[in-house]
């Protein structure tokens, strides 16, 4: 049996978790076992007809009113008992901050080695791998040889694809044994942000400036051209740093991860911890008045000008 850890906003699973289940569901397919998933929160009980369509046949929903906020020690100690009850062949989590904290915790709990980021797995009685390494500059070929085999579906490199043939699923309540300890650390609130629109993670245009944009007033155009391609706003991390944007708005290694359909790069260099954040792009457009810039060389597409120019002649055009 494979397993799944889905982490979800009011039972609808995010869009981390099913690239995660996709990955899953090959290993269950190219292993002949079944594919099971575990989440946390009383609304964990809705997902079970969304998870039924990625092939899921039983959602292990942890029942302890304690866990629906989360407390990354008490999430891992829950799965690790859920380990030791179903003793899966595999646990794979979505290569998000959270399922990559709280896989690792159960991997130190239960002495079990764990691989993070994954690209491509070949199932056997040892796992072959490949995986990210160093903010996605390196790609790794490892080993992976454990009872139960621990492994984050690397971000964005999995497109969710539902099963060929939906699976019946039913929702198990799963009571883990619980001391106080475990909730040293947990989140006792959310706040939610003040921006509106499009948010940068799941947003199919993404216009990015960098220190060449000048100071934070001059974003009003970048504002423009992606308000024209029903996208959204972000910004390179000495952009962050010079106070022009907020750091919600940062792209890379240290801020966020996209996956857009398109992303206009303006005035931007394209630093290593940047193209490590955008790699997931489908298409990069650059705008930068050096040719030797090195977003220049990764892009799609390259326009070599002044981004004071280009971009209000985008606009022009997109608004005849």
């Amino acid at each position: 049996m494979i397993l799944s850890f889905v982490e979800h906003a009011g039972g609808s699973p995010d869009e981390a978790s099913l690239e995660a289940l996709t990955l899953a569901r090959e290993l269950a397919t190219a292993t002949d076992a079944s594919l099971e998933a575990v989440a946390f929160g009383a609304e964990a009980a809705a997902l079970g007809e969304s998870l039924g369509a990625y092939g899921v046949e039983t959602v292990h929903r942890v029942a302890d009113e304690r866990l629906d906020t989360y407390a990354p020690e008490a999430w891992a100690e829950s799965i690790a008992q859920l380990v030791d009850d179903l003793d899966p062949e595999a646990v794979v989590a979505p290569g998000t901050d959270r399922g990559q904290e709280v896989l690792a915790h159960v991997g130190a709990k239960r002495d079990l080695p764990m691989a993070a980021n994954c690209l491509d797995v070949e199932p056997s009685d040892v796992y072959e791998l490949s995986r990210q390494r160093w903010g996605g500059s390196l790609v790794e070929h490892a080993r992976l040889d454990a009872d139960t085999k621990l492994l984050t579906a690397a971000a964005h490199e999995f497109s969710p694809e539902t099963a060929s043939e939906a699976a019946e699923t039913s929702v198990q309540p799963f009571e883990p044994a619980l001391d106080e300890s475990a909730f040293r650390v947990s989140v006792d609130r959310v706040e939610e942000s003040d921006e509106t629109g499009v948010s940068l993670g799941e947003a199919r245009v993404v216009v990015g400036g960098g220190r060449g944009v000048g100071g934070g007033e001059d974003y009003d155009k970048l504002e423009t051209l992606a308000g024209s391609l029903g996208g959204t706003v972000g910004a390179s991390r000495a952009a962050v740093n010079e106070g022009w944007r907020p750091h919600d708005d940062q792209i890379g290694q240290t801020g966020t991860k996209i996956s857009p359909d398109l992303y206009v790069a303006c005035g931007i260099s394209g630093a290593v911890q940047h193209m490590v954040g955008c790699k997931g792009a489908d298409n990069i457009l650059a705008i930068n008045t050096d040719p030797e810039a090195a977003i220049m060389q990764k892009a799609d597409y390259a326009v070599v000008g002044d981004l004071h120019e280009v971009v209000p002649e985008l606009n022009d055009a997109l608004d005849d």
